[in-house]
């Protein structure tokens, strides 16, 4: 071993000089220069690439000596400032073992694990890099399993944190996030990791921020892992919305927006754990974002369950909060919220207490309008018809305004279209 790792230094000081200056050359203002640099840089990744093939899996990244690991880091990180340098990388080098080299940084605690985060995200902004990543996902796919699975504890959580927000990124390919929640123990492995981290939120604020806003991504993936993968998930989300953190609660909230259409199981538990209650709080003191979330959950809760429309008529008084988003420029905001009001016209006097109220004017200017996403104009035009259904004197006040002939003309512009 002595002998191996001695092997491997003198070839590693040997090769410190000339790759300094490739770098200086490349980040030269000199474009000959620069362009020389460029050239003999291609070169010597092209004979770097042949010795990887001699050598097997053997890297200076991987090295068994610490020194060799953190100098070649250290390079690695300059050659990857430049927009040159990143694609001569991304095109020469072995990036299977390059990634498994990087994410075995994790396990210090120090710098050079931020560090090495930092270059995989610099290589995975190249589009070669995505494109690669892609078609090799199986490949890496066991290492971002075992990132998945290391103890925060004993974990650098900001490093861990990135590599996770880099997991969240690139499963925004379709492709991606299927291949991951393909896999149940990459899916066990995230579940298992949000249990982790819960047990300290305050502690573990960064990577759990983090895993939520990747899980949101595999979450868009149809089927889940499994459906009792999502039950977890769905729990886990709830406690978290007992957190003070603004961020976290949105995430989560977020997720649950995802997992509770896929299992009336999952809505079932949820309700008897107050979602609802939870969600018209979102929706009073919410932003944006977290209101998008709150109210497409109280969507799906009152479009499967009676007592979620009661309980919503109940904390909602005259539906001051859903009456409120129906006016936002928000078109997926506005067309959860016809739906939920829809759904909740079901309930018994629910509709009279909207009587003295402009709803009939809202709810027909929304059906009628030419809002970019026909569920507006769809959820509009139901919700109009449940109010009517349930109370009389609001069908009065439909045909004194011609909406009659503004629904038909909508449904069948629907129809068409």
């Amino acid at each position: 071993m002595a002998d191996y790792q001695e092997e491997d230094l003198q070839k590693f000081l040997k090769d410190v000089d000339e790759i300094t200056n490739l770098i200086q050359g490349m980040n030269s203002a000199d474009p000959i220069v620069q362009e020389k640099a460029v050239l003999n840089t291609e070169k010597r990744l092209l004979l770097t690439e042949e010795d990887q093939e001699e050598d097997g899996c053997r890297t200076t990244l991987a090295s068994d000596v610490l020194t060799i690991q953190e100098q070649s880091l250290a390079l690695m990180l300059q050659l990857t400032q430049s927009e040159n340098g990143r694609s001569l990388v991304v095109s020469h080098l072995d990036l299977t073992r390059l990634l498994e080299a990087l994410v075995s940084f994790l396990k210090f605690s120090d710098k050079k694990a931020n560090s090495a985060m930092g270059l995989l995200i610099d290589l995975a902004l190249e589009e070669r890099f995505q494109v690669w990543f892609q078609a090799n996902l199986p490949s890496v796919l066991p290492a971002l399993t075992g990132v998945l699975k290391r103890d925060p504890r004993v974990t650098n959580t900001s490093a861990l944190s990135q590599c996770i927000a880099l997991m969240g990124n690139l499963s925004a390919e379709a492709s991606t996030r299927g291949q991951m929640s393909a896999s149940e123990e990459f899916g066990n492995a995230c579940l298992s990791l949000m249990t982790r981290c819960e047990e300290d939120v305050d502690l573990f604020r960064e990577v759990i921020y983090a895993l939520l806003g990747f899980m949101m991504n595999l979450c868009l993936q149809s089927p889940f892992v499994s459906e009792v993968w999502a039950m977890e998930v769905s729990r886990r989300c709830m406690s978290l919305l007992n957190s003070q953190d603004g961020g976290i609660l949105t995430r989560a909230a977020g997720v649950l927006s995802r997992t509770l259409s896929s299992s009336l199981k999952i809505v079932e538990e949820a309700l008897r754990a107050g979602i609802v209650k939870k969600m018209i709080k979102f929706l009073k003191t919410g932003g944006q974002t977290a209101s998008r979330y709150a109210v497409k959950t109280l969507a799906i809760c009152t479009n499967s369950y009676h007592e979620a429309r009661e309980e919503v008529t109940r904390l909602d008084k005259k539906f001051s909060v859903l009456k409120e988003l129906l006016s936002s420029e928000d078109e997926i905001l506005v067309g959860n919220a016809a739906l939920c009001l829809g759904n909740c016209m079901e309930v018994p006097q629910a509709a009279s207490s909207l009587l003295k109220t402009d709803i009939v004017q809202v709810l027909l200017k929304l059906a009628g309008g030419d809002a970019q996403k026909t569920a507006v104009q769809l959820n509009a035009g139901i919700a109009l018809g449940k109010l009517c259904t349930a109370e009389p004197r609001f069908a009065a006040q439909l045909r004194e305004l011609h909406g009659i002939e503004i629904l038909n003309s909508t449904m069948k512009y629907l129809n068409d279209s």
